[in-house]
């Protein structure tokens, strides 16, 4: 019963905020979307500590800088992009340039100013589409936000990091803050006949720096977001023999 409340506030709760939304496109500024955005992850956050019984801690948020950096987070759950939007006033993201092309949902993306990262065209325009991105980002000085195994995974499971987040690295000469989670032991993945109360971490680590090669930086990525995901977890937690994810995500 509780889960079928939760579900139906949800959906109520997200198609007010995006219709009320549409006014807001037409503002010259992106700022009041992003401050509408927040009030609804807001309100979302306070959906599942109400009527869910899921409280959110967070720690470690004084290692994220007020200038520009990218945040790159541990994805469990439907519910972490609402943790980490809910945390800042001013967050891009990346998503594929399919998303933008969404009627309604394209419009609002595209005033959020979304990094924008095209599926096809090859490596190498790409990578260009990426250097431009960043440079745009950069000239705000913008915290933007990537999940770096580019799907969900189920608690204790791990999938490849993709090398994208490097690229974004390099050409952005920020910090990472790699950031770990354990929402997926109250959310797992998008499930939500398996959400359960409790109470789950956002873990902001360290940063680390700019200037490291490619191998040097995805492994200090992937073993402090990882690290930090198992340590979040129950000492009884049963963890699979080979942690790793092979079989391609679909959504």
């Amino acid at each position: 019963m509780r889960v079928i409340l939760f579900q139906t506030l949800y959906w109520m709760t997200s198609i007010f905020f995006g219709v009320t939304a549409i006014p807001l496109l037409f503002w010259p500024s992106r700022h009041p979307v992003m401050g509408w955005l927040r009030l609804y992850t807001k309100t979302i956050l306070f959906w599942m500590r109400w009527i869910m019984g899921i409280k959110l801690v967070v720690e470690g948020k004084h290692h994220v800088p007020e200038t520009g950096c990218i945040i790159a987070s541990k994805h469990q759950s439907w519910g972490d992009g609402f943790s980490l939007f809910a945390q800042f006033p001013d967050l891009a993201f990346v998503t594929g340039e399919h998303i933008t092309k969404i009627p309604g949902v394209g419009h609002i993306l595209k005033k959020m100013d979304v990094i924008v990262v095209a599926q096809c065209g090859g490596p190498a325009s790409r990578a260009a589409l990426i250097n431009s991105e960043m440079e745009r980002a950069r000239k705000e000085d913008r915290r933007i936000f990537i999940y770096p195994e580019g799907r969900l995974t189920e608690v204790g499971y791990y999938a490849p990091y993709k090398k994208g987040v490097f690229h974004m690295y390099e050409a952005y000469r920020c910090p990472v803050i790699p950031v770990s989670t354990n929402m997926g032991l109250c959310w797992p993945m998008d499930d939500w006949k398996r959400m359960k109360p409790g109470t789950v971490t956002l873990q902001f680590h360290k940063p680390i720096v700019p200037g490291l090669d490619k191998d040097s930086f995805m492994q200090a990525l992937e073993d402090t977001i990882e690290d930090g995901a198992l340590s979040l977890l129950p000492e009884d937690f049963p963890l699979p023999d080979d942690r790793e994810i092979k079989t391609k995500w679909v959504a």
